[in-house]
C-alpha cells in the first residue's frame, strides 16, 4: 500500500467500535521515519529547529516549511542504527505519530485517526489504552485530540504565514550538491529558500509588517538554518563509514572532509532540473 502522508500508511478513523480493546505502545523507536528525507514544519517551530535542521520551502502549488532529513530520496540522516532520534528537538509531525486528522466529505469536521500499521499498536493491553471500558475516549486519547488541535491551528496560521511569503515573491529555487569522499556526487531540488537581496529590497513598510508580525525573525531563522545543510553532510560522512567532516566558517569543506554540501540556486534548462550524472533526490512537502 502507498504510504499516505509521508510517514502513514494505514490510517483509520479512530472509533469505540473498531478500538475498543486497542493500545498504543509509544518507545523510543522512530523507525516509521526512516524512508523520508523532510517532514513538514511549523512556522512556531523555527525557533526550536533552526539550530540542527535544514529548514526550506517545498510544495506546489501551497508551499509549506519543511526540515531536511537526507540527501537521498528515502534516507533520514537524523535516525541512528537503532532508531533513535538523533537531535534535541523532534518536528511536531513526527512527534503527532501515529495519530492524525482527516477532513470529513463535507469538509465540515476533522476526523481523528490513527495508523494502525503502527508497530506500537495492538490488541494485547502493551502501553496506553484508547478507550475506556464504558467506551468513552481515555485520557490520552484526550491529550493526544489537545495536541493535534493546536498543531491544526499552527497549520492555519503557517499557511498564512507562506501565502504571505510568496505573495511577496522573495522565495527561489534551490538545490544541495553533495560530494563524498568516495567521489560520488549527490543533489537535492524540489525546494525554495528566501532570496536574502530580494527580502532587504522589500519596501520599508512591507519589512516593517513582517517585522511586527514576528515573521521576519522567521524568515532569518529559515536564512540562517540553511547552514545545516553542513550538518548533512557530516551525517552523510558518518552513514557511509568516513570521518566526521570538520566545521569551517570560511570554507564548506576542506580537501580531506568526508563529503562537502553546497546549497545553490537551481539551474534549470527548459523548465527541467539539470542532474546528468549525478544521483538526485528531492524534497518533499505534505
Amino acid at each position: 500500500m502507498p504510504k499516505q502522508l509521508l510517514i502513514y500508511e494505514m490510517v483509520v478513523p479512530l472509533s469505540f467500535g473498531r478500538h475498543s480493546d486497542c493500545s498504543v505502545e509509544v518507545g523510543d523507536s522512530y523507525d516509521f521515519g526512516g524512508n523520508v528525507n523532510s517532514v513538514p514544519l511549523m512556522a512556531v517551530e523555527f525557533p526550536n529547529a533552526a539550530s540542527e535542521y535544514a529548514i526550506v520551502f517545498a510544495g506546489e502549488p501551497n508551499v509549506m516549511p519543511a526540515v531536511i532529513l537526507g540527501v537521498r530520496g528515502e534516507e533520514n540522516l537524523y535516525l541512528s542504527k537503532g532508531n533513535t532520534w538523533e537531535a534535541k528537538y523532534i518536528p511536531a509531525f513526527v512527534r503527532r505519530y501515529p495519530f492524525v486528522f482527516s477532513t470529513s466529505t463535507d469538509g465540515e469536521r476533522l476526523i481523528l485517526c490513527i495508523d494502525e500499521a503502527f508497530a506500537g499498536f495492538n490488541r494485547e493491553g502493551r502501553g496506553q489504552r484508547l478507550f475506556t471500558d464504558d467506551g468513552k475516549p481515555s485520557a490520552y486519547v484526550d491529550n493526544v485530540l489537545k495536541f493535534l488541535q493546536e498543531y491544526q491551528a499552527q497549520f492555519v496560521r503557517t499557511q498564512r504565514f507562506c501565502a504571505k511569503i510568496r505573495e511577496l515573491d522573495v522565495l527561489e529555487p534551490m538545490q544541495a550538491q553533495v560530494e563524498l569522499a568516495s567521489g560520488e556526487h549527490l543533489s537535492l531540488s524540489g525546494f525554495m529558500a528566501v532570496n536574502r537581496a530580494k527580502l532587504k529590497a522589500l519596501p520599508g513598510e512591507k519589512l516593517a509588517e513582517l517585522a511586527q508580525t514576528d515573521e521576519l525573525e522567521l524568515l532569518y531563522l529559515h536564512l540562517q538554518a540553511m547552514r545545516n545543510f553542513r550538518d548533512l553532510r557530516d551525517r552523510l560522512g558518518v552513514s557511509e563509514g568516513g570521518k566526521m567532516a570538520s566545521e569551517s566558517p570560511t570554507a564548506v569543506a576542506d580537501a580531506g572532509a568526508a563529503a562537502e554540501t553546497v546549497a545553490q540556486p537551481e539551474e534549470s534548462e527548459g523548465g527541467s532540473t539539470r542532474s546528468a550524472g549525478k544521483r538526485t533526490g528531492r524534497a518533499a512537502a505534505e
